[in-house]
């Protein structure tokens, strides 16, 4: 079994030895027939801690749209209605969707970029304002997030273009789509391209083999191209941070182009930065962590919960290598996101049963989450969401320990510290409630459920051990009471 421990010191009695105590693997209990450590509901019955009195020193990202928001034109303004409510919930950075004109006008998403400066300003592609609204509406939302400590990141594409107009490539010999000027996508007239800036030209005469728009793929090898993106003082980079506001940035596709451009326009104006590898495997997203000085999405904890809960309905996976385990500080976890939850997305999303579990998951566990709009915003989940965002902010500290797991249950303990009493958690997918003897850091204390799942109250013994008790197919959240 794999364990990820420190030993810390001493709160609430905390033991200074792991061991492993439990019923049989495979009993399920009955809670009115096992009153073994439960007190009796008394006028004097235990309260729970006041969580905001507990700090982990850190938050949590709000991914602030899905695929085709709605509605189109108005969503800056839609917006701005909700990201004090966001704030309030434990909210601390907004990803925002790519905000320039793509070649799609006003029914783009923004990954189609063509004018890298028009926030909705510009008449081209067919329309002012771009699908999420206009430059004034921008700027006004980023104004009301910073006034209410939130930071704001902008989605950035720096792949591949679209929607220029057509010239003749030499380096292709016919006609390709990659004039972009005044008259051709690129309204604001800066950082105009034509074919020279593109896969092949005359510095870089090979094809790089894009999967997105390979005749528009930018080759950031070119000096000209860099000093556009990331290098002039009005640069893509410089102006989004210190014009418009942003505080940071989601690379888009990074796969298409090299780890040294990221680290080179970080390495010029930092800010926080995560990048979206799609990879599964956690030794390639370490290695580009590594390389490049971003964070990135841990697809390796997002894989590694869909097979637990969804596709091979086994929780041993969740032992397995993730981004966090090696990176904690780097990896962005996350459950669902704009491409996971398209409605043509079948093999690459967490089902909407199973998808609390993942957010317990990732809500306990180190690494930095991500809320999906649109799960935030569904009221069946949003007081859930909350409450697990508040238990992330205060309680999810310290080193992990796998406590137990096998095919339906997972256990896993945060050690907290001396301010601190960390949590376990439980997690079961059986149909039957279970309950499990472990071994806590905390001696002769009540313990409650923050997660409100469970009503049992068991307390834990002079050794630390207590029997914990998971719901049927849900979890609980257990930590010491008042």
């Amino acid at each position: 079994m794999k364990k990820i421990k420190l030993i810390l010191p001493v709160f609430l009695g905390l033991v200074l030895s792991f061991s492993s105590c439990s019923k049989d693997d495979d009993e399920i209990v009955d809670p009115g027939d096992d009153n073994s450590g439960e007190i009796p509901v008394e006028p004097n019955e235990p309260e729970l801690l006041e969580l905001r009195n507990y700090s982990s020193g850190q938050k949590v990202m709000m991914q602030t749209f899905y695929w085709d928001v709605e509605p189109r034109h108005e969503w800056w303004t839609t917006l701005s209605d909700k990201v004090e409510g966001w704030a309030d919930a434990g909210i601390d950075r907004l990803w925002f969707p790519v905000a320039t004109k793509g070649q799609s006008g006003g029914y783009s998403m923004g990954y189609d970029p063509s004018d890298y400066f028009d926030f909705g300003e510009y008449y081209q592609q067919q329309t002012t304002p771009t699908r999420f609204g206009t430059r004034t509406e921008l700027e006004a939302l980023i104004e009301k997030s910073h006034n209410l400590g939130l930071e704001v990141i902008a989605d950035i594409v720096i792949n591949h273009n679209s929607g220029g107009g057509k010239e003749y490539n030499p380096y292709r010999d016919k006609d390709t789509w990659t004039l972009f000027n005044e008259e051709n996508g690129n309204a604001s007239g800066w950082f105009n391209r034509n074919y020279e800036n593109f896969y092949p030209n005359s510095t870089s005469p090979y094809d790089d083999g894009s999967l997105f728009y390979e005749e528009t793929n930018l080759d950031h090898n070119q000096e000209y191209v860099q000093d556009w993106l990331w290098k002039k003082e009005n640069s893509v980079a410089k102006y989004y941070m210190n014009e418009m506001g942003f505080d940071g940035w989601r690379f888009d596709y990074v796969a298409g182009f090299e780890p040294w451009v990221v680290k080179a326009w970080l390495d010029e104006v930092g800010g926080f930065s995560v990048a979206e590898l799609w990879d599964g495997n956690a030794s390639n997203l370490a290695n580009y962590v590594e390389e490049t000085g971003s964070g990135a999405f841990d697809f390796a904890t997002f894989y590694k919960l869909d097979e637990a809960f969804d596709r091979h309905d086994d929780l041993t996976f969740l032992e397995r290598d993730m981004l966090w385990k090696t990176h904690p500080d780097k990896a962005v976890t996350f459950t669902a996101n704009h491409d996971t939850e398209k409605d043509d997305n079948e093999d690459n999303n967490i089902s909407v049963e199973n998808k609390m579990k993942a957010y317990a998951f990732i809500l306990t566990h180190p690494g930095y989450p991500t809320i999906f709009y649109s799960d935030y915003e569904n009221e069946n989940f949003q007081a859930e969401i909350q409450q697990l965002i508040e238990i992330h902010n205060s309680l999810a500290v310290g080193d992990i320990e796998i406590l137990h797991v096998d095919k339906d249950e997972y256990i896993m303990k945060r050690n907290g510290n001396n301010e601190n009493p960390g949590l376990i958690i439980y997690i079961s997918t059986g149909e039957n409630t279970k309950r499990r003897n472990v071994q806590t850091n905390w001696k002769n204390v009540t313990l409650l459920d923050y997660s409100g799942n469970s009503t049992y109250i068991p307390t834990s013994d002079e050794n630390g051990t207590a029997s914990l008790e998971a719901p049927a197919n849900g979890y609980a959240i257990w930590s010491v009471s008042k």
